[in-house]
């Protein structure tokens, strides 16, 4: 089933017009601020931009060790989830409270944001007070979990995940995807619950400049430097010992470069200490430096803004927002066109795609690197690029969406 952002649009626009009803509605996630990742980024650009659509998002998500101040939710208690220092599990006892928290609360509609607890926690909600229940299927989970449980058989793994995917979506009555690449993985699962194709939009305005000088002098790096970047997690899927071994590889090869080259490495997550590890074991732990991570308003566009090139070895991006995040401040984006990441990849509009092979891919970012009128030409279109895909409006049809599953339940209550 081939599903567009115009013919949800069309079909919505039959039915409803946008602002007929202030709509309230209920999000849930097993991940939240201050823990870093695309959910919590998703979560919150949404949260920024919804209300303008007269949409009003009450939020519920685990409770940190650190402090959640900043970012305001209805938090519940919870527990580290074993071997994964960096994420919570909320507590299925203070869960099963959320009922009577909510007690007297009116919502139109839930949208679960994460397939676990949140996920069944959600749906028995909806289901109870009558109302529609929608995911947003961020994760590509099949590549993930052999990282993860190395002990289970990689075939077994994929076929555990891909019944469970089955299962949950089915169970739902809408499934928002980032990309068309989900939409087929969800889609050869057997999925048969409706799917609709909204990437999430990027706050264009939060990314538009940078201390560019101020970032390469606090980190040692020189005025006329080649900067390559990579923003996001730290993990073992993200493919960052490829980049390291590519970065490796085009050093070799071209020693005059080394004294003006720099692999910055922005976040943090498992695989860190590995990480380092191999750049000391190939002899280029002074060619990289981990900056680990960034606040998102005060120091993240000053790092964006430090590159001449942000690199992307991931193969399991269901959209990659730090590809756009990158090209919004003007920084030409090389990655390997997998999965999410080939929709801003490969129209080639301030973008690059890259090989997946380790030492094509270290000789192509160091060619493009060295060509500054090509990183001038695709810097300009990389920021046109970028603009197209601004919250506003991805939020405007997410709210279009909720309206129309809200309208569609009322018809047939």
């Amino acid at each position: 089933m081939e599903v567009s952002n115009t013919v949800v649009r069309r079909h919505i626009r039959v039915t409803i017009k946008c602002h007929d009803w202030l709509m309230k509605v209920l999000m849930i996630s097993d991940v939240y601020f201050p823990r870093i990742n695309g959910v919590s980024t998703s979560i919150q650009t949404y949260r920024d931009t919804l209300g303008v659509e007269g949409i009003e998002v009450t939020l519920v998500a685990p409770e940190y060790p650190e402090s959640s101040e900043a970012h305001p939710a209805i938090r519940i208690p919870s527990r580290q989830v074993p071997f994964d220092p960096e994420d919570r599990l909320m507590r299925s006892g203070e869960l099963a409270r959320l009922p009577e928290r909510l007690k007297g609360r009116q919502f139109d509609l839930v949208h679960v944001q994460t397939p676990f607890v949140a996920h069944y926690a959600g749906l028995k909600l909806a289901r109870a007070r009558g109302i529609p229940c929608v995911t947003t299927y961020h994760t590509h989970f099949e590549e993930y979990f052999h990282h993860y449980l190395p002990l289970l058989p990689r075939p077994l793994a994929r076929a555990l995940t891909r019944r469970l995917a089955r299962s949950q979506c089915n169970a739902l009555d809408a499934i928002v995807v980032p990309s068309h690449a989900m939409h087929d993985t969800l889609h050869s699962y057997g999925v048969t619950t409706p799917m609709h194709v909204l990437p999430t939009g990027i706050p264009i305005e939060k990314f538009a400049q940078g201390d560019r000088l101020g970032f390469r002098h606090h980190h040692g790096i020189g005025d006329n430097d080649s900067v390559a970047l990579y923003v996001g997690r730290v993990a073992l899927e993200k493919n960052l010992h490829f980049l390291v071994d590519a970065t490796a590889a085009a050093l070799r090869d071209a020693p005059d470069l080394r004294p003006h080259f720099r692999l910055v490495i922005a976040g943090n997550g498992p695989a860190l200490k590995g990480l380092q590890q191999r750049a000391r074991i190939l002899h280029i732990e002074d060619r990289v430096i981990f900056v680990g991570y960034l606040d998102r308003t005060r120091e993240l566009p000053d790092c964006y803004a430090a590159a001449d090139l942000f690199v992307f070895p991931s193969k399991t991006e269901t959209q990659g927002l730090v590809l756009l995040e990158a090209m919004a401040m003007g920084i030409p984006a090389f990655g390997i066109p997998a999965m999410g990441a080939a929709e801003i990849l490969r129209p080639a509009r301030g973008a690059v795609c890259a090989p997946d092979n380790m030492s094509e891919f270290g000789a192509m970012m160091v060619q493009l690197l060295a060509d500054k009128p090509r990183l001038l030409k695709l810097s300009a279109e990389a920021k046109v690029f970028a603009g197209e895909w601004a919250a506003p409006e991805r939020a405007r049809q997410l709210a279009n969406l909720y309206r129309h599953m809200s309208h569609l339940r009322k018809e047939t209550a």
